[in-house]
């Protein structure tokens, strides 16, 4: 489904300010896996997203999804196969249009734009049956401007518009990390059943180790650049923060950051 074959990234090289982001990187993701990435600040979690996506391109190294080299793809053109949700709500939609129209934009997303009467009856309905489950009220809303939703209803609207057209690959970078606690859940649940439902392949990044135990099937963790950790299946789910936080002392032999955020247990 993805495989990333030693991909390297340096910012700034050759100056003070130079930064190794990713370090001869190698990942292969299975069709239905869904992994959940966690390591310190500047560990590269979100620079391997990027990467992905291809918002800037790699020094070295090869990324393929579905067996297509899309390495030399530029972003716009390798967004087809992609769906991603973001860490500030805001991002991912448009804040002066109605939830509907925002819908409608996801829905035609690579079509050919022509000039027919925006959203119709048909689709109106179907929006209706899209958000009802969502079950934050915004079935009954569907011509509010999205910008006067709260952060909690926005992100679920992202999620949903990231997933409308089944990407081959979901990356949810971070994509709670601004919610409070109660929103965060209901976002993750809500996360939790769209890749279940849609057999999804997904990558979420975030900085909570016990959300990274609790959800997916696998597990890594990035440390300077590299995947130090690569836990799956029976392994991932006796996990503990302890174990966790052990076995990222062994691979780096370094210490994990005392970083509340991060650890948060």
């Amino acid at each position: 489904m993805l495989e990333i074959k030693n991909v390297s990234k340096t910012f700034n090289p050759g100056t003070i300010n130079e930064k190794v982001a990713l370090n001869n990187v190698s990942l292969k993701l299975e069709d239905q896996d869904f992994v959940t990435v966690i390591g310190g600040n500047g560990s590269g979690k979100s620079t391997l997203m990027n990467a992905i996506c291809g918002v800037w391109p790699v020094d070295k190294g090869r990324i393929y999804i579905d067996d297509i080299d899309v390495t030399g793809i530029p972003e716009h053109k390798r967004a087809k196969y992609l769906g991603r949700v973001f860490q500030d709500p805001m991002t991912g939609t448009a804040a002066t249009m109605g939830i509907d129209e925002n819908l409608a934009l996801a829905i035609r997303r690579g079509e050919r734009r022509t000039l027919r009467w925006g959203v119709t009856k048909a689709e109106k309905k179907k929006y209706y049956e899209l958000l009802k489950p969502l079950d934050l009220n915004l079935e009954d809303r569907m011509t509010s401007k999205v910008g006067l939703l709260s952060g909690g209803q926005r992100q679920a609207l992202t999620l949903l518009m990231a997933t409308l057209q089944k990407p081959r690959i979901l990356l949810l970078d971070e994509h709670t990390a601004a919610l409070d606690p109660k929103t965060a859940k209901k976002v993750l649940e809500l996360s939790d059943r769209i890749i279940s439902e849609y057999k999804l392949t997904a990558m979420m990044v975030t900085h909570n180790m016990r959300d990274a135990i609790a959800h997916g099937n696998r597990l890594i963790m990035m440390n300077e650049g590299r995947i130090i950790l690569d836990i799956k299946g029976e392994e991932k789910k006796n996990l503990t923060i302890e174990f966790l936080m052990q076995k990222f002392e062994e691979a780096s032999g370094e210490e994990f950051a005392n970083d509340s955020t991060l650890l948060n247990k």
